[in-house]
């Protein structure tokens, strides 16, 4: 990878963290863990960008908003979002995204696919997610998954579908205009 291709590369990383944050401003509150956009957009950064990428994004998210910016749901930032209890689900979008990029560059780059991917992806965030909430809020396990599952499964899947539907959609033109890599075996 050139110079070019690296600087490309990051630039892409930057605008998904920023478009993450963003999202993650539409929200609808729920007593423990609201429901935003957040998971939106880390299924299309997965399909854009592909594993590293993708993951290395919202490595980027995380990190901006540990250090105090305000890019997490309800305009919070710090470490205490990230130890508290929806902390979970942000360091679950890393593995989130590089899981869900993983399965599309194992297979094509199609919504059912990505579709497919972005259920798997869901479920891991959920699972990062209802564990950090059951032992920082101190849950029996029924407790966690009514409030950190249940909530979730529904709303969930509609994301996952927009996300499938957006995200192949603006790869397809990425890579058309030349500011991704075309490659079923990898994304840019």
């Amino acid at each position: 990878m050139n110079q070019s291709e690296k600087l490309r590369s990051l630039i892409n990383c930057s605008i998904f963290a920023a478009i993450t944050a963003i999202l993650a401003q539409l929200e609808i509150p729920l007593p423990l863990v609201p429901i935003s956009g957040q998971t939106l957009a880390v299924g299309m950064t997965a399909i854009v960008l592909g594993s590293r990428l993708g993951a290395l994004s919202m490595v980027c998210y995380a990190a901006i908003g540990a250090a105090g910016l305000p890019v997490f749901a309800a305009f919070r930032g710090g470490m205490q979002v990230l130890v508290g209890p929806t902390g979970g689900y942000i360091i679950g979008f890393i593995a989130t995204a590089y899981v869900t990029g993983l399965i599309l560059e194992k297979t094509r780059f199609t919504i059912p696919m990505a579709l497919v991917a972005n259920t798997v992806g869901m479920l891991i965030t959920l699972l990062f997610g209802t564990i950090q909430l059951k032992f920082v809020m101190d849950l029996e396990w029924g407790a966690a998954l009514a409030s950190g599952v249940y909530p979730f499964v529904i709303v969930g899947l509609i994301k996952a579908f927009l996300a499938s539907w957006i995200g192949i959609t603006v790869r397809k033109r990425l890579v058309q205009a030349n500011l991704i890599a075309d490659s079923e075996k990898g994304a840019a």
